[in-house]
């Protein structure tokens, strides 16, 4: 016998949420049809899949056995849904003539905006609109669909997304606050790291970009100490300067975020921060290959790489 998909995805929210009114709000339906469909499910089982009380709901051990079992699959379909959503999305747009483009950083979105006006001369009927990614989210706008190409931050790990080669590089420095006893140096190594807590972003960011934002120790296995979470660049640059903590980040910040207060100090024999485009590898359209061979072109010809940053200071508070 056949199951409906809502008696399914209503026995999954309730054994999450293990409230019928909570189930409900997040259905969108009223207590009464989240029990019918309970019971109706555990018709067609055969046995009761939770314990009722006027104070409490719980799991059955077939309940238990009947969602282990379940969420593996529910995932599978949801993620399969949720790409042929993307797919449509990027269809629509592709019909329509717009490409969506993401960009993480100031110089990545200057490339983007030279790149999308290169592209008016081969492509006049594609608009380019542009906006920048989260930075505790870089990739999941991109897996949605709201976007259908990003220029991010390289190394890119992700076995659903594809990537074109760098196509900028910059180093790196720490910013701490003007009062700091590091204030004063004209440049840092790794090993400096140790004196200071680092701030870390916020969100599921993956292990890799993690590490390489806040180092868990300097090559010579030196302890880094942890600072507080941040979201945006404001609110990093805000506990910096009330010498919250340090933050590690690429050399473009000491131009595009001076600020009162905080000192940029370039740290040297630091691998140096990469950039190019990535996108959904089973969504490679023709306007995102065109786009990325002109920002390959513009990045050639009009982007120099950045190994290194000059010492950018603030006034003192």
């Amino acid at each position: 016998m056949l199951t409906d998909r809502d008696e399914l995805e209503c026995f999954l929210i309730l054994a999450e949420e293990l409230h019928f009114g909570r189930t409900a709000e997040r259905m969108l339906l009223s207590r009464a049809r989240v029990s019918q469909l309970t019971q109706r499910l555990e018709r067609r089982v055969g046995a009761p899949l939770f314990l009722r009380t006027s104070r409490s709901v719980a799991l059955t051990a077939l309940g238990r056995q009947l969602r282990e079992d379940l969420e593996p699959h529910h995932r599978g379909i949801e993620t399969a849904l949720a790409k042929a959503r993307a797919t449509a999305a990027a269809t629509a747009r592709a019909a329509d003539g717009v490409l969506h483009v993401g960009f993480s950083t100031p110089p990545a979105g200057d490339l983007v905006l030279k790149t999308a006006q290169a592209l008016r001369a081969s492509h006049p009927n594609l608009a380019v609109e542009v906006c920048e990614l989260p930075l505790t989210d870089p990739y999941g706008q991109l897996r949605k669909g709201e976007f259908d190409i990003a220029f991010a931050e390289f190394p890119v790990r992700e076995a659903d997304l594809g990537e074109g080669p760098e196509l900028l590089t910059e180093g790196r420095v720490l910013a701490v606050a003007a009062g700091h006893p590091l204030a004063d140096r004209a440049a840092l190594t790794p090993e400096d790291l140790a004196g200071v807590p680092l701030l870390s972003i916020a969100g599921d960011l993956p292990p890799y970009r993690r590490e390489r934002q806040t180092p868990a120790r300097t090559p010579d296995g030196r302890p880094i100490g942890r600072g507080p979470e941040v979201t945006n660049m404001a609110e990093a640059l805000m506990m910096v300067a009330a010498d919250r903590g340090a933050l590690l980040t690429a050399a473009h910040t000491a131009t595009y975020y001076a600020r009162p207060g905080v000192v940029y100090l370039p740290v040297e024999d630091t691998p140096p921060v990469g950039y190019g485009l990535i996108w959904r590898a089973a969504d490679t359209t023709g306007a995102v290959r065109a786009f990325a061979r002109a920002a390959e072109r513009v990045a050639g010809r009009d982007s120099a790489p950045r190994t290194t940053a000059p010492r950018a200071t603030a006034p003192r508070p």
